[in-house]
């Protein structure tokens, strides 16, 4: 017969797992809540920079300095620590991933920055859509209505733009969506050989060296002040996604993808204060239809994950 100490002993082993579990996962929500602030900085530093200097050369700046930043640790681990195995497909990576900034950054002086952020909850669309595509990944009805009902959310943002200045520059940066999807389809690939780490330093190395050819054609030497906020751009980006890895890794991307929304928050206040931009009710509402359309199917997805 178990005694009553084995009863509170096992009792409290349960409590401990429970606050234990709980504790991850509201680390987890902070994380991630810390990466969008994050990232939504960094939107606003290169928003500002693309307005001043060439689009090209502010996409090939920010890169290269976060190659600087994250030097100092390629050099304190070792440059074999960061050998890729394989160069193919961290090249083809960067060529696909180079190709969405390129496109990104031409809208990027045009567009709100609220809108942008928007715009952005469409990545996980494309991302499914290209799973079932490219990885053979079935595609069942939920998933159709997740990506048609996150489509509508698009048209809902973009729509109202389309008469006014940055209505063609709002769809170039749609363009860009299914581009970066392809980046990160091709990013879980290389996770099967490589750690994040070597992924992101190559990434840094890659989108570097082809951005250079486009930033030479209207270069123009930056202010130190300039050189300044790219230095602080690698600081965030690097920040931000080692924020964004930390998250992932204490608790399910469900429970941190709700988060996401707070995003639109931080691009509308940023954005009101910086530029004196308001976003408009189309935006907001698009963005939670494209947040609640990505949301339901990730939450769906672990729930089938979690059953079988």
């Amino acid at each position: 017969m178990p005694r009553d100490d084995d009863h509170r002993a096992a009792a409290q082993r349960v409590n401990f797992a429970a606050i234990t579990g709980a504790s991850a996962t509201v680390r987890a929500m902070l994380w991630m809540a810390v990466s969008g602030v994050l990232f939504i900085l960094l939107n606003t530093v290169l928003r500002m920079m693309a307005q001043q200097l060439d689009p090209f050369q502010t996409q090939f700046l920010r890169y290269l300095f976060g190659v600087l930043v994250m030097l100092p640790f390629i050099l304190r681990s070792g440059l074999a620590s960061y050998r890729p195995n394989g160069i193919a497909g961290q090249l083809w990576r960067g060529v696909v991933h180079t190709a969405g900034l390129l496109v990104w950054f031409v809208a990027v002086p045009h567009v709100p920055l609220a809108e942008m952020t928007a715009l952005g909850f469409t990545y996980p669309i494309f991302i499914m859509l290209g799973a079932m595509v490219f990885l053979g990944e079935r595609m069942v009805a939920a998933r159709w209505g997740a990506a048609l009902a996150g489509f509508a959310g698009v048209l809902v943002v973009v729509w109202p733009q389309l008469s006014g200045a940055a209505g063609p520059y709002s769809l170039v940066m749609l363009a860009s969506a299914p581009l970066f999807a392809a980046s990160f389809l091709i990013t879980k690939a290389l996770t099967r050989r490589d750690s994040a780490q070597v992924i992101v330093v190559w990434q840094s190395i890659t989108v570097s060296l082809f951005s250079l050819p486009f930033a030479l054609l209207h270069w123009a030497w930056p202010s130190p002040a300039q050189w300044g906020w790219f230095l602080l751009a690698g600081m965030l980006g690097t920040a931000g996604h080692i924020c964004l890895t930390r998250a992932f890794g204490l608790a399910d991307m469900s429970v941190t993808q709700p988060i996401k929304f707070l995003e639109l928050l931080w691009a509308s206040l940023l954005g009101l204060l910086v530029w004196g931009d308001v976003p408009g009710p189309a935006t907001l509402l698009g963005g939670g239809i494209i947040f609640a359309a990505t949301s339901w199917i990730a939450r769906r997805e672990a729930r089938a994950a979690r059953r079988a």
